[in-house]
């Protein structure tokens, strides 16, 4: 087998394994520190291709921070830990080569406090650092090229949504005897927990969140093994290993490592979870109850109004939004989804006013909603000035290059109009409009430079040609 097709077997095997929550136990040699980086780099496109990656900067920023907490009491380590949000209800969390660490949405909204999210998070590095990943991948070369093709078509399917298929090509393909070896083993699972402890502990976390968390997750497992959560499935929470966690906890817990203040953030992440990542009707009703319950409570105004925006209930949700900053200390994150909410309710000046005031050139919605309230409101050059500022920051971010195209034509700029519009359709893939736009800038173009940056933008969309020319 040729280097290159060994590289595609192992990525697509990496693929799987973590996907379905299967893996193969270290057999004593890794990957080097170098080949992991790369198969990291590979795995996040295949990620990002496969599942819809949470963006908002509220629960992103709160989740790295936690991890980076854990981080700062380690020794050094031979990899830039980055920590993902996926949009997924399904109970996982799992890490991938050279520490990306990746958390559903749906665990996130069943945990209560930053403990057990840490526990978890804590957890995933203990893996990570124990190079039981490297381990799994290096043995995996080992595999059958039967049982491979077997994992290949679960990962098809399952790329294509049919989750359920792709689980049950894999299971059919796989002998009983190497399904047994594809799991975690038991030493794999200790040393993550008691690694993961350590960290924790120094860190300032009592730990007992990982016990706390895995209690909650497997409070879900019903009967019939296609409804345990899928955590269980690449972790199993056995009686002897929860056992030994609260052995550990009352018995080897450091008692001289102080308890620090957390990170703070959880229960404003938590609510934004809930509220725009979870079945809305669920969230409606949930936070409906909290109202009743607790009226002045601003968590619960501010989860209602998130969830009302989903409904297009744009008055109702400003003035729950309202009533969710006043006298708020987390009141700065909630003006930038008022000022979204002002926009959709057509109160132009008012979402101008507060998205001036709370979003920042890291948020880049915050960012395209003040120049779309601009345009709303005729300010067509500052409008202009912000959504090229933003595509400078953001330069994949499509909606973005389409509303610079509508204010550059609106100022009598079409080259400008023509090229962004070119752009927003190349990203989308609409290829008959990209080119369309891109080739009528391509005419209206008064210098070398303009026809330079169209010509660059036409190559993209047909990289093929752009080969064939390069070889002729």
């Amino acid at each position: 087998m040729s280097i290159k097709n060994k590289i595609i077997v192992v990525l697509t095997l990496t693929a799987f394994l973590f996907s379905s929550g299967l893996v193969v136990p270290p057999e004593g040699g890794c990957i080097t520190i170098q080949e992991e980086r790369e198969l990291a780099r590979e795995f996040m496109v295949m990620v990002e291709a496969r599942y819809p990656m949470i963006r908002d900067p509220v629960i992103v920023d709160y989740v790295n921070r936690v991890g980076n907490r854990i981080l700062s009491v380690m020794p050094t380590q031979p990899f830039d830990y980055q920590f993902h949000v996926i949009h997924d209800d399904v109970y996982n969390a799992f890490a991938t080569p050279a520490g990306h660490i990746f958390f559903n949405s749906g665990l996130f909204a069943a945990l209560e406090s930053e403990e057990e999210l840490a526990g978890i998070i804590g957890h995933e590095i203990a893996h990570v650092v124990c190079r039981h990943i490297s381990d799994r991948i290096e043995s995996s070369k080992k595999i059958g090229m039967a049982t491979l093709a077997g994992m290949v078509a679960g990962v098809l399917l399952g790329a294509g949504g049919a989750a359920a298929a792709a689980s049950a090509v894999t299971v059919g393909s796989v002998a009983a005897g190497q399904t047994a070896a594809l799991a975690y083993s038991r030493e794999n699972e200790m040393q993550a927990d008691q690694l993961g402890l350590e960290y924790l502990t120094q860190a300032g976390y009592s730990g007992e969140g990982l016990l706390t968390s895995l209690k909650k997750i497997r409070s879900k497992q019903w009967y019939g093994s296609e409804q345990i959560p899928t955590y269980l499935t690449t972790h199993p929470a056995s009686e002897a290993r929860m056992s030994y966690i609260d052995n550990w906890l009352h018995q080897s817990r450091p008692p001289t490592v102080r308890k620090y203040e957390e990170v703070g953030g959880f229960q404003l992440a938590h609510t934004r979870i809930v509220a725009l990542y979870t079945n809305e009707k669920v969230a409606l009703d949930r936070f409906r109850s909290d109202l009743d319950a607790s009226p002045q409570d601003p968590l619960a105004h501010y989860g209602y109004a998130l969830t009302l925006t989903r409904l297009d209930r744009w008055h109702e949700a400003a003035e729950h939004m309202q009533r969710a900053i006043e006298g708020n200390a987390m009141a700065a994150h909630m003006l930038r989804d008022l000022g979204r909410i002002y926009f959709h309710d057509g109160q132009y000046e008012k979402a101008l006013q507060a998205l001036s005031t709370s979003s920042s050139e890291k948020d880049p919605e915050g960012q395209l909603y003040l120049g779309r309230a601009q345009m709303e409101l005729g300010r067509m050059a500052e409008a202009r000035d912000t959504f090229e500022n933003l595509v400078r920051l953001n330069a994949d971010y499509s909606q973005a290059y389409y509303f610079l195209g509508e204010s550059s034509g609106r100022l009598g700029d079409m080259f400008g109009a023509h090229y962004n519009l070119g752009r927003f359709y190349g990203l989308k893939g609409d290829l008959k409009n990209a080119g369309f736009h891109l080739n009528r800038a391509l005419k209206l173009a008064i210098d070398d430079s303009q026809r330079q940056m169209v010509e660059r933008q036409l190559k993209h969309l047909n990289p093929e040609k752009e080969k064939k020319a390069g070889a002729g």
